[in-house]
């Protein structure tokens, strides 16, 4: 694609960054028929493609954007379907954060929607505060119907459906501290607890600790450590992403130099895309980019990292299991295998939805700010999965526990909780 912009303007790194991505796309399209929007919507600005000639001009040009630009750039979900679709290899992911960091600095949205953003990012990172929020949600739930049929007020109506029922009591594996192995110690990992799955799945760390202390694995709930920032960070907020960023970095570095890591195990796929991306996020920070990029090179799925340990074949044990792709697995780390090898070789039968590149709808918060378009696409992944006539779903993301487990009365299980309970750890709540 030819750019026009100026010596001035490339010289901001971002908008050289930027400038770079454009010139890799070639129009071929490609991207159009994995885009769940433009599969969804049928609009050209609606698909990676058509985002792209919309940032261009924003960006060339050094306009603010407008309510054209922030509809479909919103609309995005991030799921990066088209980045594993594009054979010219363009940057999309770093393209969008850029439009939305653009968006968020030049854009004033309409007073409930602002509203709403705000909301989420006061409360959805802090564990403390998102707690209290899913209790107050509780005692709103009743109201959702009537907001519901009022179309700007949908979007709220969606945050109370999305709300569990009851919470789990608070549990040890979001409390900084260490988890000896059993037996002799063969390494040692951090892990994140951060911040929602610990207050609605808590049960998925626990299993994960579990799991790996029963092979051996030291594991360190380090001091300091909590929200990835992905969720403000895929708002355009990239000042508290960097933030937050941060303070993980300062957190596991002091624990590299307490006793070393082998590894950073993330077990919610959407903060370890992140993760792996804050060498990216922080390249320009002269005070953290070398810290980052230690960091991202220790970030690993609680998959990657099991597949690397290795755990024994177990007998076939019988249930029928739909394996649900979390995009930021699959799209946003190219982990693709290992949690299918895994699940079969625990003695799983391992059964493969239709258009599992397709995304569930959930990404984040996209659920809750995007609504109708996230339920169209929650109905499709449902009955994709339902149609291999599963006993039980598993995927890697909380995200997408919560979206499908709304959708479906087969259970939703994270991997690592099946896997526990295959090697001897205990069985998931939801089968009981």
């Amino acid at each position: 694609m030819q750019t026009n912009f100026s010596l001035a303007q490339l010289a901001d790194p971002k908008t050289a960054d930027a400038e770079a991505i454009l010139r890799k796309c070639v129009h071929c399209g490609f991207c159009t028929a994995t885009c769940p929007t433009y599969v969804t919507l049928g609009n050209e600005l609606d698909s990676p493609r058509g985002r792209i000639y919309l940032i261009k001009d924003m960006l060339e040009n050094d306009r603010p954007a407008d309510e054209k630009v922030a509809l479909h750039v919103d609309r995005c979900l991030s799921c990066l379907a088209c980045t594993t679709t594009c054979p010219s290899g363009v940057d999309y992911m770093h393209l969008i954060d850029h439009a939305r960091e653009h968006v968020e600095k030049t854009y004033r949205r309409p007073f409930l929607n602002r509203l709403q953003r705000n909301l989420l990012a006061f409360f959805i990172p802090s564990p403390g505060r998102f707690r209290f929020a899913m209790t107050l949600a509780r005692l709103g739930r009743p109201f959702a119907p009537l907001l519901n049929r009022v179309p700007s007020l949908r979007p709220f109506g969606a945050m109370l459906d999305l709300a569990p029922v009851d919470l789990p009591p608070k549990s040890a594996s979001a409390v900084p501290g260490t988890h000896m192995p059993k037996g002799a110690r063969k390494g040692r990992v951090a892990m994140l607890s951060g911040c929602v799955q610990p207050v609605i799945e808590p049960a998925i760390n626990e299993a994960a600790i579990e799991l790996l202390t029963r092979q051996g694995i030291e594991v360190v709930l380090a001091k300091g450590e909590g929200c990835c920032g992905s969720l403000v960070h895929h708002m355009g907020r990239e000042d508290e992403a960097h933030a937050r960023a941060r303070a993980n970095i300062d957190a596991w570095i002091g624990e590299i130099d307490r006793g070393g890591l082998d590894a950073i195990i993330i077990t919610a796929s959407g903060c370890g895309t992140t993760i792996k991306d804050y060498h990216h996020m922080l390249k320009h920070d002269p005070a953290y980019a070398e810290k980052a990029k230690r960091i991202s090179a220790l970030a690993v799925d609680v998959t990657e990292y099991l597949d690397r340990i290795g755990l024994p074949e177990q007998e076939p044990r019988g249930e029928f299991v739909a394996y649900h792709a979390a995009c930021s697995l699959q799209h946003g780390q190219k982990i693709t295998v290992q949690p299918k090898a895994l699940l079969r070789r625990a003695g799983f039968t391992v059964r493969e939805p239709a258009e599992g590149h397709l995304c569930c709808g959930s990404a984040g918060t996209y659920n809750m700010l995007q609504p109708e378009i996230s339920a169209e696409l929650k109905a499709r992944k449902v009955r994709n999965i339902e149609a291999v006539r599963p006993e039980i779903v598993a995927t890697g993301n909380i995200g997408c526990i919560t979206q499908i487990g709304s959708g479906t009365a087969t259970p939703v299980i994270h991997t690592v909780e099946l896997l526990n309970w295959a090697y001897g750890g205990r069985k998931p709540a939801k089968l009981k």
